[in-house]
């Protein structure tokens, strides 16, 4: 059927002042920016997932006071502006010409004098689509004679988006065939959304009389997204030196602000046309409707083991949907990401691991929603079926990661799949989990329980992680390796600035970086001053996600600053008239061996840097590091979940979470443990209720708050936490990072509580989100809910 309709109830029909939408923050956000002649820009949305744009129709927005332009694809098409490069090598629109790919794409932009001018431009536009054939199951997409998605591809022919395969196939076949016992299960993690507290937006401000654009955005990467701009609009002037990207405090990152959007490409675009500052900030309904996608994996695994429970072969056939084009922050050589970590923390003979991603009718996905790229999914998928394996057997699973965990003294472990652990003690990791939660008291409950027909789960998580994108030889985003850097001076007063290449959006850079530092020279914390996020002052980086933070630009101060304190020594040994090799170093002091009362601090060194410097010495006390890791880190943690299932309704109550983590040497333990809370927090969601679901049309369910539930602190239990500490051996000060285990360990150990919970009804798996409803179905299949 073809319609003709004026595009509604995608976020613009509310324009009262009362909005939700339009309270404004304080602090120092992009929507806190304001500059002299500011103009707003609002997007019209396609309300189909497929459909061909017949006519656009802009008369009685023009009309409206205050609303100065639309632009559409057309209009960029003139200055071949209205295509761009995804992170990931893709392509994706900035507006369409004459197709819409994805409910909430958009159409055009409407700039205004004022928001709720540009919103009202928004409402008046109307546009005649004629709806397309639509396809959202990934499965019949990829399947054979499945219509082309992707048109614009030249020779296209299917819609395969990559193919990715690690390990021996035909070996693992060959031992999955031999094995004793075989775990099988179809698993599937649903798409999700980041849901940060502050949307996406930027304010693009371009100086004519300069030639100089200047975007203030929400972005987790401001030099990587300095350079998607310039190569995007070089040809019409905007080189990469005359692009500046300020990336200010950040309500929630989490990986969705790595990728480029096209509402900044737009904003940029109107900018340069009109001359003036442009602002545009999405509401929260764009937000959930058209980016930040993460996960969307169907994996069939296979687990081969001995009957005595010896693991042997593992093997993971995965379709991915990364909806109408991959836009995910993977590197060039690891398109589907780290996913061939799914090995774990266990010391597996064979294993084979693939990835076919595929395009859909669905937004961009492919986010690493606080993971390491696609880590949470190896993490689900292992995990999982490391409990069904167990279930097979009959084995308890904690004594089963116990019988085929890597033992401590292999570490540095080769995996079968090729990545090189630098360290870890798994078996001491689950032990401390196990003792602060009573396991074998709970295990009495649980049968005590039972006995009496009530539903109690104990489920466990043993995960290992891989951090700290990365080493040059493998790791590059468009070409550009993923090294990471640190500036740092020393003012004649001893005191300091230092500036990252990172961006932090809550994981407190600003105390840990100053402690690095401090540690490393003897400068209090408190004397200095850490920046980040303005590609004009910052040393270029690749920015902050997949907990590379503290692994990568936390090496890079520690050696920044050897490099001064190398300096300082020097100058200590010309004030103080001895030979370098007399001299000893404590915390802020050189002294002279022997005569610890003989000595001059980092300060004196510091004003002798501008005064007093040896002969020949340059001046100055100040040095930049740009450190490429020689391998990644992995971070580990052995996690223990205990849920109470209501028999009448299904509802799943988290009773009890215990975390043991192994982030290696810890500089602040209460940022690390804040991190571990929130990231536990985040694993709830996905585990219980957070679902993005498209009816067989490309209607997004979940493309609110209304129907998109992020838990609170009232679906959360006290989280008890605790750690070991494995240092890294080849990182300068043996940190790991942090960030993102929580959130990778989370969900499969409140999974593997539920299954519990329900394994002697014959239950083996339940997907996530493990809703009520879901539970309350299979209680009533098993007559168990009476």
């Amino acid at each position: 059927m073809k319609t003709s309709e004026k595009i509604c109830g995608m976020g613009h029909s509310m324009k009262r002042k009362e909005d939700p939408r339009f309270i404004r923050g304080k602090g120092n956000y992009v929507d806190d920016v304001v500059l002299p002649g500011m103009l707003y820009m609002d997007i019209v949305r396609s309300p189909y997932a497929h459909a061909r744009i017949r006519k656009i129709n802009t008369e009685a927005a023009l009309k409206i006071p205050g609303v100065l332009a639309v632009i559409d694809g057309p209009t960029l098409a003139k200055y071949n502006l209205h295509w761009m490069p995804t992170i990931s090598a893709d392509t994706q629109m900035v507006l369409p010409i004459d197709e819409v790919m994805y409910q909430a794409q958009e159409v055009c932009a409407v700039i205004a004098t004022e928001r709720y001018i540009a919103a009202d431009g928004a409402d008046a536009v109307e546009v005649d689509y004629e709806p397309l054939p639509v396809m959202v199951d990934p499965l019949k997409s990829i399947a054979p004679g499945a219509p082309v998605l992707r048109k614009d591809k030249k020779d296209k022919k299917d819609n395969l988006a990559f193919h990715w395969e690690a390990g021996d196939r035909a070996a693992t076949d060959q031992a999955l065939k031999d094995c004793e016992v075989v775990a099988e299960q179809y698993i599937y993690v649903p798409r999700i959304h980041v849901a940060s507290m502050e949307t996406c937006g930027c304010v693009a401000d371009f100086n004519s009389a300069e030639g100089k654009l200047t975007v203030y955005m929400t972005t987790q990467a401001p030099h990587a997204v300095r350079t998607v701009f310039a190569l995007v609009a070089g040809h019409v002037g905007l080189s990469e030196e005359r692009i500046r990207i300020v990336s200010p405090d950040i309500g929630g990152g989490f990986g969705g602000k790595v990728p480029v959007y096209p509402g900044y490409v737009i904003a940029v675009a109107a900018s340069v046309v009109i001359g003036k500052p442009v602002k545009w900030i999405e509401d929260r309904m764009e937000n959930l409707q058209a980016d930040s996608f993460a996960r969307d994996y169907h994996m069939k695994v296979s687990l081969g083991a001995k009957k005595d429970g010896t693991m042997t072969a593992l093997r993971i056939q995965t379709i991915a949907d990364h909806g109408y084009t991959n836009a995910s922050a993977n590197p060039m050589k690891y398109p589907a990401g780290l996913f061939s970590i799914c090995t774990g923390s266990y010391d597996l003979k064979n294993a084979f691991c693939e990835v076919d991603a595929v395009y859909t009718h669905k937004p961009p996905g492919g986010v690493a929603y606080r993971c390491s790229f696609r880590v949470t999914e190896a993490v689900h998928a292992i995990e999982r079926t490391v409990d069904i394996l167990a279930q097979k057997l009959g084995m308890d699973p904690a004594a089963l990661r116990m019988k085929n965990f890597i033992p401590p003294e292999r570490f540095p472990y080769r995996s079968v799949l090729g990545w090189e652990y630098d360290s870890g003690n798994y078996p001491a990791a689950l032990k401390k989990a196990m003792e602060l939660v009573g396991y074998e008291a709970l295990r009495k409950e649980q049968k005590e329980k039972r006995s009496r027909g009530e539903f109690m789960g104990i489920g466990i998580c043993s995960f290992t992680e891989i951090v700290g994108a990365g080493p040059s030889k493998d790791f590059d985003i468009l070409g550009i390796k993923m090294f990471d850097s640190a500036e740092i001076r020393v003012h004649p007063t001893g005191k300091a600035i230092a500036r990252f290449g990172t961006k932090s959006q809550g994981q407190g850079h600003e105390t840990t970086y100053a402690q690095i530092v401090a540690e490393e020279l003897g400068i209090p914390a408190s004397d200095i001053q850490v920046e980040e996020g303005d590609t004009d002052t910052a040393p270029y980086g690749l920015g902050t996600y997949a907990s590379r933070s503290t692994p990568t630009s936390g090496a890079a101060a520690a050696l920044a600053a050897r490099k001064i304190r190398a300096k300082a020594k020097m100058l200590a040994a010309h004030l103080l008239e001895c030979s370098e090799a007399d001299l000893e170093w404590e915390p802020g002091r050189f002294f002279i061996k022997g005569v610890p009362e003989k000595g001059k601090t980092i300060q004196e060194c510091a004003f002798a840097a501008y005064t007093n410097m040896p002969q020949g010495m340059e001046p100055g006390l100040e040095s930049t590091h740009y450190y490429d890791p020689p391998n990644l880190t992995f971070p580990f943690g052995s996690y223990i979940c205990v849920v109470d299932i209501d028999r009448g309704t299904g509802e799943v109550k988290v009773r009890r979470f215990v975390a043991v983590d192994d982030c290696g040497n810890i500089i602040n333990p209460m940022i690390v443990q804040g991190q571990i809370h929130g990231g536990l927090a985040q694993g709830v969601g996905p585990a219980l209720y957070e679902e993005i679901g498209y009816d067989e049309d490309g209607n997004v369910f979940g493309g609110s708050f209304l129907d998109y539930y992020v838990p609170t602190a009232l679906e959360c239990p006290k989280w008890e936490t605790d750690h070991t500490i494995t240092p890294s051996p080849h990182h300068p000060f043996g940190a790991k990072g942090v960030g993102e285990s929580a959130t990778v360990g989370a969900p499969p150990a409140i999974a593997n509580a539920v299954v519990d919970a329900l394994s002697h009804l014959g239950v083996t798996h339940v997907d996530i989100p493990i809703t009520p409803e879901k539970v309350w179905q299979l209680l009533k299949q098993k007559g168990a809910n009476e």
